[in-house]
């Protein structure tokens, strides 16, 4: 196949991709607002798109069944069929067919569908039509689109200087079709002749009209966007070339401070000193930018949530309203590739056990639909995304319950067990408190999975709940996972790098101060028990003679505090993370470190992963002997 052919197909392959990832829910907007014009002449321009595309380049199942499609939405436009649920079943359904068959193209293994049974299913639905009347009541104005913008008609325009109103408008529009009708012709009397000889308007009041009727509407343009499709190879390899000069920058930094406190009178170091001041400037702004390539709007992971919500719900006799907000918030491409299958049993869940059934609602007082609601927002260097339902919440005591049977933890535990730490439960391996298996969300299992996957990506998750008031998902999560501000810790002799958005604080202890409750180290500061973990003891490290004192990095992770012990802070430093090829780590500490990197000094230094060592404190795993 020619370059240039191959070109075109990729194209078309992600254009219609494009169009097609955001139909689902322009589809669910529709079947809520039927009378939305604007919005269905856009959804039919993007499948005449998808059929004008895949009849050029020979894709002939995809024309069959953007065509059959097309049909039915001129019907709708047209006022032939009603927006039904049961009609929007039968075009999304025909929508996943076509992502399908863009699949099949995209994987190039000359795949086929069986269209068969969609294309009578779409048939069906365009002969269902309307009788003639209520088809006139039903029809949906189509608007122009392309050329230039439509004149102001002469009822409008009357309407607008005040010589008329609306009801002058709609009894002439009547008294036309009378006369038209009777007079058995296609030829129709003139508005503004009816409305002068019923004596609504004067002959004077109509010319004026008609001579502005000539100027066209102001239409708001939109600004031509101006883009350039880039392959993420490309971008990938910019990046990482960026994060090398990044910690090249750092080099030179660190030279350039060891030459100023030698040399602080040299001419020729003030110099250097100003023009590495100028790279650190330039490199800052070189690299947010290359980074800000790699982002993407979270609504690219949230626009397939209102199909998902729709048909989650109607077979489970639910009315739920999704509500989204802040999808215009940007984050990395690697964020966004993995977010999305947490956020999917969230919503599940919030569908199956969260949210209760129409007539449950109406019976204790709520009103009949639902409310589910997702938003994003950043705050610094992190996104936060929050789901939350106006459900019946969780039942606290039966995560207790369910804990103590399975032996995790003992009745006198539950007791003490404040809310916060009983939702933690939830995130246990094979833990759920659902007591039937249903088609949705199966056993309730796989919170476990949610929070490893959302670790992965070096975030949290938590939850607030109030019963029979609904639950909320808050998850918070870098923007970026390349290069990211640490704090350089030492323990004995070794640099290590402590990601410096999670870090809360630094203090500095005595030895005396650490106290030992149940085998685990904790410091009290401020009236608050803070749980310690050495690095020494992670990593195998010469152990402190126990005298003296220590500096205590207090960090938390998932709204929970813990305290590392090292000897020394060397500063902040700001980092690119390096993945470490499998085998050079072993046992415990391939499991709490997040990579590496090279500092200013040249140095190698491990990276921790401050929710796996929480993990560790969780499960009383670490050893001080």
């Amino acid at each position: 196949m020619p370059d240039e052919m191959e070109e075109i197909i990729q194209d078309f392959i992600i254009e219609s991709q494009e169009i097609l990832d955001n139909l689902d829910e322009k589809f669910v907007e529709l079947e809520k607002d039927k009378t939305d014009q604007q919005l269905l002449n856009e959804i039919f321009r993007n499948i005449h798109t998808i059929k004008g595309a895949a009849g050029f380049l020979g894709f002939n199942q995809m024309v069959e069944i953007s065509h059959s499609t097309e049909s039915i939405l001129k019907r709708l436009k047209e006022g032939r069929i009603p927006v039904t649920s049961a009609t929007m079943d039968v075009i999304l359904e025909s929508v996943d067919y076509m992502k399908s068959i863009l699949q099949h193209i995209k994987d190039g293994d000359g795949g086929e569908e069986d269209l068969s049974g969609i294309i009578d299913k779409l048939t069906a639905v365009g002969k269902a039509d309307l009788p003639e009347d209520d088809a006139k009541d039903n029809t949906i104005v189509n608007t122009v689109s392309g050329g230039d913008p439509p004149e102001k008609r002469i009822g409008e325009i009357l309407t607008e200087e005040g010589k008329i109103t609306e009801e002058d408008v709609e009894e002439a529009l009547k008294v036309q079709e009378v006369v038209k009708e009777s007079m058995d012709s296609t030829t129709e009397p003139k508005l503004g002749e009816i409305l002068t000889a019923v004596g609504k308007t004067s002959d004077d009041d109509v010319k004026n009209a008609l001579k502005k009727q000539g100027r066209p509407r102001e239409v708001h343009k939109a600004g031509v966007e101006q883009t350039i499709r880039v392959d993420i190879e490309r971008l990938d390899n910019v990046l990482n070339l960026v994060g090398e000069l990044v910690l090249g920058r750092n080099r030179l930094l660190k030279i350039t401070s060891n030459l100023e406190n030698r040399h602080p009178d040299d001419h020729e170091v003030m110099a250097l000193s100003e023009t590495m001041a100028f790279l650190n400037l330039i490199t800052t702004d070189l690299q947010l930018a290359v980074m800000k390539t790699r982002m993407q709007p979270v609504k690219k992971v949230f626009n397939k949530f209102p199909r998902m919500v729709r048909d989650l719900a109607r077979p489970r006799g639910k009315e739920i309203d999704l509500i989204i907000s802040g999808e215009e918030t940007e984050v990395d491409k690697s964020v966004i590739e993995n977010i999305a299958d947490p956020l999917v049993h969230i919503i599940r869940n919030a569908i199956d056990h969260g949210i209760e059934p129409a007539e449950e609602r109406e019976r204790i007082g709520k009103p009949q639909t639902g409310i589910l609601r997702m938003s994003a927002s950043q705050e610094g260097n992190n996104i936060v995304i929050e789901v939350e339902d106006d459900g019946k919440g969780i039942d606290i005591r039966s995560i207790k319950d369910k804990a103590i049977e399975k032996g995790i933890i003992s009745p006198a535990q539950a007791e003490v067990l404040v809310d916060k730490e009983a939702l933690e439960l939830l995130f246990m391996p094979g833990f759920s408190t659902a007591e039937s298996v249903t088609d949705i969300s199966g056993r309730g299992v796989g919170m476990d999975v949610v929070k490893t996957n959302i670790a992965r990506l070096k975030g949290n998750i938590d939850i607030l709940t109030e019963k029979g008031k609904g639950t909320n998902f808050n998850i918070k999560l870098p923007l970026t996972l390349a290069i990211i501000q640490t704090l350089m810790v030492e323990v004995s002799g070794d640099v290590y790098a402590v990601p410096l958005s999670s870090v809360v604080e630094t203090v500095r202890i005595s030895a005396s101060e650490i106290r030992s409750v149940n085998l685990q180290e904790v410091i009290q500061l401020r009236g608050e028990v803070i749980p310690l973990v050495r690095l020494s003891a992670l990593f195998g490290l010469t152990a402190p003679d126990g005298s003296g004192t220590y500096y205590i990095v207090i960090v938390d992770e998932g709204q929970k505090k813990f305290g590392i012990v090292v000897d020394r802070l060397n500063g902040q430093e700001e980092v690119v993370i390096k993945s470490i090829e499998g085998g050079l780590l072993s046992g415990r500490e391939s499991d709490i470190i997040a990579g590496a990197t090279i500092t200013g000094e040249g140095k190698v230094v491990l990276i921790l992963d401050l929710a796996m060592i929480m993990e560790t404190i969780a499960k009383g795993a670490l050893s001080y002997a």
